[in-house]
């Protein structure tokens, strides 16, 4: 016979451990969701209700196409070469590789390292004059302006984000790496399968779930990307490398238009929550024709 929840152990058990999300979460969500709605300008204690204007404005400013275009090439441009660079570090450190332990660490050393001192380190080595184009002139091939160029801007950006995130996913492919059976190599060896063959069909596909969850975690943090931008490019020259969350802080702090740039926010959340909703239904999809 089930026992009834009293209102004691609803507070315990349920009220209590959702009170943090309620209070950090919820009510700021909707406060948020309020604000996109005025016209505040983040001074003045007076506003006015202007409905859904700051979204109207918003979706039909090519400045927001822009910035989702370049959000959008960020995302994928980061993402897939970040997961596919963790896993080949992880395939070729799966193995008992001597001073395993040191190369991990070292590979790992960019995600504990502040972005901000990280993207100042790598605008010295942009300059004109800096390392990569030292390193490019050995070959033969003209200084490039990496910061001031529009073709080369977003792409010099979307390397310093790679080089940070892909020791990260290094360390969650290795953990899953060492959970295979051995007794599933030791099948592949038998049926004749190359290294190639092991890594499509054996290491891929038992690795899938860490990939769908590096997968959204990525996007999600290619899609909340400021600090390298704000220090590399400063989301130009003339937009170039803007990107969705950038030009929401372009609307609050340096135009002071709170209410368009809150409506921004909630777009940017609704995005998020649509891109992971179709990545999961995608990774079902997947799983389904696999099974």
């Amino acid at each position: 016979m089930d026992k009834k929840m009293s209102p004691g152990e609803f507070i315990a058990y349920i009220l209590t451990p959702a009170l943090p999300l309620i209070v950090f979460w919820f009510i700021p969500l909707f406060v948020c969701l309020y604000i996109s709605f005025t016209d505040w300008d983040y001074i003045s204690p007076d506003y006015n209700i202007v409905a859904l204007e700051n979204y109207s404005n918003i979706l039909t400013n090519q400045a927001f196409y822009s910035a989702l275009k370049n959000t959008l090439f960020f995302g994928l441009g980061t993402v897939i070469p970040t997961l596919a660079i963790g896993f080949l570090l992880a395939v070729l450190l799966y193995r008992n590789v001597k001073g395993k332990p040191l190369f991990q660490a070292f590979l790992f050393s960019p995600w504990v390292t502040p972005m901000v001192a990280m993207s100042i380190v790598w605008s010295w080595m942009y300059r004109p004059e800096g390392l990569i184009n030292v390193l490019l002139g050995k070959f033969g091939i003209d200084p490039i302006m990496w910061l001031s160029s529009s073709t080369w801007a977003l792409p010099a950006v979307m390397l310093v984000t790679i080089w940070k995130n892909a020791g990260w996913a290094m360390i969650f492919y290795a953990d899953a790496l060492s959970k295979i059976p051995e007794a599933l190599y030791e099948v592949g060896h038998l049926e004749g399968a190359n290294q190639w063959q092991k890594i499509t069909r054996i290491l891929l596909p038992m690795v899938s779930g860490t990939t769908f969850f590096l997968a959204i975690v990525s996007l999600i943090d290619a899609i909340q990307a400021y600090d390298q931008i704000s220090v590399l490019t400063q989301g130009g020259p003339a937009g170039a490398s803007r990107t969705l969350l950038y030009l929401y802080y372009q609307y609050a702090f340096e135009q002071f238009n709170v209410g368009t740039a809150t409506a921004l926010a909630v777009i940017i959340v609704l995005l998020t929550a649509v891109l992971a909703v179709a990545m999961k239904l995608v990774n079902n999809r997947i799983s389904h024709m696999e099974g």
